[in-house]
């Protein structure tokens, strides 16, 4: 019983001991009995390095260095003249000025429209529906807020700012831009813009060789 005792005082004691410096600080590094390689000798990317003359740890990207999978910048990267004209409004939906591109940096044909809609069915018809109006299969599943491309807010919307939309996504809506490259970024919203047309145009706007089968 004795014994007990001790062992029950010694425990108290322990635990008050360990508990009682809950809070208080130490300038002593901690005790690490598992470091998982937690801590490394390493450089950090905007640190300094006293190996290079410009101390730089962020080393410069090699000139004429292309980007692995990625050939659309072939291009840009070895063409400055093209950087400084049609570079950002293609890739970024912006203008020099950082202003939203109205209208489109790459020409509308019917090849851009027939990838548009390859594109928009792959990657957006499954939320947004086939025709835009935000009825695709996943708002059986409960996705019920998915806008409607018909609305005027996103008809009077900047393509521009619809191309940030695609790249950088927003909301619940995942960024595509390791998806689809820029060209076929600006194909989707072309053909976008055909649907949108087909819901709102008026029959003034359709040619008199069509009208005929509307009438019928």
């Amino acid at each position: 019983m004795r014994a007990f005792f001790v062992l029950f005082i010694l425990l108290i004691i322990s635990v008050l001991s360990i508990l009682g410096f809950r809070g208080s600080k130490s300038t002593e590094p901690p005790i690490v009995v598992f470091p998982d390689m937690d801590s490394q000798s390493k450089y950090l990317a905007q640190g300094e390095n006293a190996f290079f003359a410009d101390k730089r740890v962020q080393r410069p990207v090699v000139p004429g260095t292309v980007v692995r999978g990625y050939d659309w910048e072939r291009e840009a990267v070895f063409s400055a003249d093209y950087q400084k004209t049609v570079y950002p409004e293609k890739t970024t939906g912006k203008t020099q000025a950082g202003e939203w591109v109205s209208g489109f940096p790459v020409e509308v044909t019917y090849d851009l429209l027939t990838t548009g809609r390859e594109k928009y069915t792959l990657f957006c018809a499954v939320c947004h529906g086939a025709s835009g109006d935000g009825n695709g299969i996943t708002k059986t599943y409960g996705m019920v807020a998915t806008p409607s491309y018909h609305n005027q807010r996103l008809r009077d919307m900047a393509e521009g700012e619809l191309f940030n939309t695609i790249t950088q996504g927003k909301g619940q809506m995942l960024p595509y831009r390791d998806k689809l490259n820029p060209h076929e970024r600006w194909a989707v919203i072309a053909y976008l813009r055909a649907l949108q047309r087909t819901q709102n145009a008026t029959l003034d706007e359709v040619p008199l060789e069509h009208r005929t089968k509307l009438d019928q």
